[in-house]
């Protein structure tokens, strides 16, 4: 992603950065490990830039980008401190934390919505019913042009470009659209990189693909998007009707999961205060919708009962 949030960042948060951690900022030195969806990707990396700028390099932060699930495998195993999951964390993913002593704390950072795209040069598609998404990605479609999706659609191969099996988003969309989650037709160009889907929608005419609203907002004229139609007429996906929830079935929360014990080093815990104080105003800056002073608040609670060890 851009840094074009760099600037307006700073302006907005000038006060709250001076005052992270309360000046503890200045004591402060480690290493943190973050992992997990590509989607929330872009909001840690900013927030970890920042937090590393503020301590002086004192502590740092890495953060890769294996998909929800590869992030969750990681977090479980104990190698990492917090995972970025744009899905919630999995019964069975719960049971392998705890099994290994890992206690996840689930903290909701901001609201993304699922876009469906498809490239620019495309000018027959401008909405896409959730019945018509069915038929193309479910299991065993045998969809391999576009007059086969709607009558009056030219005779064009469609080549499809979605993220890959570890990615909380391909798991969100097989459950939004498909009602089972991880139900999907394998044939496709895959990636957990949503950059990756990006090159490729933009570089094929006659793509469809989908990945999270954030990275079609930072390529304007790379991408062309489908307004989805859940019964109630075509809605595009924009930040009001993500927020709102008016762009159905594809709106959804996106978060980060800490280790609980991770709260114990100040290092860890100063980060995750200074990323939910951040957020309000970041998060619009990385194309993201912000949850509002009462989701803040809930994750905030969360957070401080984690590490005051009353959860």
């Amino acid at each position: 992603m851009k840094r074009a949030w760099r600037g307006a960042l700073a302006a907005a948060l000038g006060v709250t950065l001076a005052g992270c951690g309360g000046g503890a900022e200045g004591s402060l030195s480690g290493s943190i490990q973050v992992d997990g969806s590509s989607t929330v990707f872009p909001i840690t990396e900013a927030v970890a830039e920042e937090f590393m700028t503020e301590t002086g390099g004192r502590v740092r932060v890495s953060v890769g980008m294996s998909g929800t699930g590869g992030g969750f495998k990681r977090f479980c195993a104990g190698e990492t401190d917090i995972s970025n999951a744009s899905r919630p964390i999995k019964e069975s993913e719960v049971e392998q934390c705890r099994a290994a002593g890992v206690e996840p704390v689930e903290l909701p950072v901001a609201t993304d919505g699922l876009a469906v795209l498809v490239n620019p040069a495309n000018d027959f598609v401008q909405c896409l019913t959730v019945d018509e998404l069915k038929k193309i990605w479910q299991p065993g479609s045998t969809v391999k042009s576009w007059s086969e999706v709607r009558a009056g659609f030219p005779n064009r191969p469609l080549k499809l470009y979605g993220p890959g099996t570890n990615s909380g988003t391909f798991d969100y969309f097989t459950e939004a659209v498909m009602g089972k989650e991880d139900a999907s037709r394998a044939d496709y160009t895959a990636s957990e990189d949503d950059n990756v889907l990006v090159q490729g929608v933009s570089g094929d005419p006659n793509a469809l693909g989908y990945f999270g609203y954030a990275y079609v907002a930072e390529n304007q004229g790379k991408l062309k998007t489908v307004a989805v139609d859940a019964g109630q007429g075509c809605v595009q996906p924009t930040p009001q009707t993500i927020e709102s929830g008016q762009y159905k079935p594809l709106s959804r929360p996106i978060f980060i999961y800490v280790k609980k014990a991770s709260l114990q080093r100040p290092e860890v815990r100063e980060f995750i205060d200074f990323y939910l104080r951040s957020a309000p105003e970041l998060v619009p800056q990385t194309g993201y919708i912000p949850l509002g002073q009462a989701g803040y608040q809930q994750s905030r609670q969360k957070f401080e009962q984690a590490a005051n060890g009353t959860t």
